[in-house]
């Protein structure tokens, strides 16, 4: 006899699956698309849409192109820059003496 289940062996969901329950799919067209690693890549786009010029590569993340032998190059990191760094490229070392002077005698009260 049942256990009173009567839902045992099936999930939230399950069902018939086919194209008569959720409509015919809209056409496909499939892209190549090579990163500079030499990763190939083919999403699937519908017949009717812009196809991007790029696309990133699902395996090292870099930009990928349609062109297998000229892909789009990697983008160029920097590296980090701390905040000294950033001033340097500001002022001279003529500069810094010059402001560190002014601050030093107005904290020593000469000015």
């Amino acid at each position: 006899m049942a256990s009173g289940n009567a839902i045992r062996g099936s999930r939230v969901g399950a069902g018939p699956m086919g194209e008569a329950e959720r409509g015919e799919s809209a056409p496909r067209l499939r892209i190549s698309f090579w990163c500079s690693n030499g990763h190939e890549t083919q999403p699937s786009f519908a017949h009717d849409a812009q196809v991007p010029e790029t696309w990133d590569c699902p395996r090292c993340g870099f930009p990928a192109g349609q062109d297998q032998d000229n892909p789009p190059d990697p983008p160029r990191t920097e590296p980090y820059k701390t905040h000294l760094a950033y001033v340097r490229e500001r002022r001279s070392d003529a500069d810094g003496e010059a402001i560190l002077a002014e601050a030093l005698a107005k904290l020593r009260g000469e000015i």
